[in-house]
C-alpha cells in the first residue's frame, strides 16, 4: 500500500498567513482569555489583508503584528497592509454564550502507535524534512543560499520509504546539483536514512522566487498538511485564526487527544475519533470511534464516555485553552509536538 504526505515550510504562502492569523489571536488571548476571534488573512503579491470578527476587551495593532510575523519568518519584503475586523454577529454570539458550539461542523482526531509522535510516518517524515530545512537556514553557514519558502513529500510503501522530494526557494548564484548535494547530506539521509529510495529536490529545476511575492496564501488552506496527511478524514473546517469557542479548532483538538490516549493507553494501536456539533448546542449530536480491528470497541466506548466530555466549555476548560499558545501550532503541524494540552497522555 502506498501513502504520500506532504508538509510545507513556516515561509510557505499559506503558512505565513496562517502564523499572521494565529499571533493576532494570540495577541488577542495575552489581553483578555475571553476573547472571540476569527481572523483570515489573505496575501497576494506584496499585499497583506487581514479580515475577520473579533469581541474583546483587547486592542490589537494586527498591522504591526502582521509585518512582525512576517519579519521573523525571513521574508525581506515589506509588503503593503490592509486590515478590516469587525465584531462578531450578535446571532452567533447568543449560542456561544451559553455554552453551546460556535458552529456546526464534523471534526476528527487521529492517533497511531507506529511513531512516537503517535502519528503516521510519512507525517511526521514530511515536518521533520520542512522544519530541518528551516533550521539549516537559521543555524548552518554552509546554507546561505536558502530561502524561507519550501515544500517537502514522503512516499511510503508497506512501512519504507519510496521517496522523498524537496522543493526549497533559494540563492540564483547556486547551482542545482550543489542543492541536491547538501540537502541530500545534511537534511534528507539524517532524517530519513540512507536506504534505496528516490530522492527528488526541486525538481522544477529552479526556485527562486518564492513567499507572497511569487504567489497567493491564504489562512486555512493547508489543513492537511496542519493534520494528518490525507491518511483520515477531515471536516474541511480549519484551525488557525479561531479562538477555541470555534469547535473546528477545539473539537479537533479534542479528538487528537481522545485517540492519542487510548492509544497509549494501549486500547487500541491506531484510533479514530469523529464528533459533529450544532450550532449553539452544547451536547454533540455525534461521538464514534474506530480502531479498525486493532481494539475492542466495548472495552473503547466506555473508556471515552467515563473519561472525556466533548461539551465545548468542558473541552475549554479541560485542555486549558483560553491560552495565547497558537502561534507554534500554525507551521509543522499541529499534532506531535510536545507541551501541547491535547498532546499530554493521561491514565484512563
Amino acid at each position: 500500500m502506498l501513502f504520500t504526505a506532504e508538509s510545507v515550510t513556516s515561509g510557505h504562502p499559506d503558512k505565513v498567513c496562517d502564523q499572521i492569523s494565529d499571533a493576532i489571536l494570540d495577541e488577542y488571548l495575552k489581553q483578555d482569555p475571553k476573547s472571540r476571534v476569527a481572523v483570515e488573512t489573505l496575501g497576494a503579491h506584496g499585499l497583506i489583508v487581514i479580515g475577520g470578527e473579533v469581541t474583546s476587551k483587547g486592542k490589537v495593532n494586527a498591522e504591526k503584528v502582521a509585518r512582525n510575523i512576517y519579519k521573523c519568518i525571513g521574508h525581506p519584503e515589506k509588503p503593503k497592509v490592509l486590515v478590516n475586523i469587525v465584531s462578531q454577529s450578535p446571532d452567533i454570539a447568543q449560542g456561544v454564550d451559553t455554552g453551546g458550539a460556535g458552529d456546526q461542523g464534523i471534526m476528527y482526531g487521529y492517533a497511531t502507535d507506529e511513531t512516537k509522535e503517535y502519528l503516521p510516518l510519512p507525517v511526521v517524515l514530511a515536518h521533520k524534512l520542512t522544519s530541518g530545512l528551516e533550521k539549516l537556514r537559521r543555524t548552518n553557514s554552509k546554507f546561505w543560499w536558502l530561502k524561507p519558502d519550501g515544500k517537502s513529500q514522503v512516499t511510503i510503501e508497506n512501512g519504507k520509504v519510496k521517496a522523498a522530494l524537496v522543493s526549497c526557494q533559494h540563492d540564483e548564484k547556486i547551482p542545482q546539483t550543489e542543492i541536491k548535494a547538501l540537502l541530500t547530506k545534511y537534511l534528507i539521509q539524517p532524517v530519513v536514512g540512507k536506504s534505496d529510495y528516490e530522492i527528488l529536490v526541486n525538481p522544477t529545476g529552479k526556485f527562486v522566487y518564492g513567499g507572497i511575492y511569487a504567489d497567493t496564501g491564504l489562512t486555512g488552506r493547508k489543513i492537511m498538511v496542519d493534520t494528518y496527511g490525507g491518511l483520515i478524514p477531515h471536516g474541511g473546517g480549519a484551525f488557525s485564526g479561531k479562538d477555541p469557542t470555534k469547535v473546528d479548532r477545539s473539537g479537533a483538538y479534542m479528538c487528537r487527544w481522545v485517540a492519542k490516549n487510548l492509544v497509549a493507553n494501549g486500547y487500541a494501536k491506531k484510533c479514530l475519533v469523529s464528533v459533529a456539533y450544532a450550532i449553539g448546542r452544547a451536547k454533540p449530536l455525534m461521538v464514534e470511534i474506530e480502531t479498525f480491528g486493532t481494539g475492542s470497541q466495548n472495552k473503547v466506548r466506555a473508556a471515552v464516555f467515563k473519561n472525556f466530555d466533548f461539551q465545548p466549555l468542558e473541552i475549554i476548560n479541560r485542555l486549558n485553552l483560553r491560552r495565547p499558545i497558537y502561534l507554534q501550532t500554525a507551521a509543522y503541524g499541529h499534532f506531535g509536538k510536545s507541551g501541547l494540552p491535547w498532546e499530554k497522555i493521561i491514565k484512563i
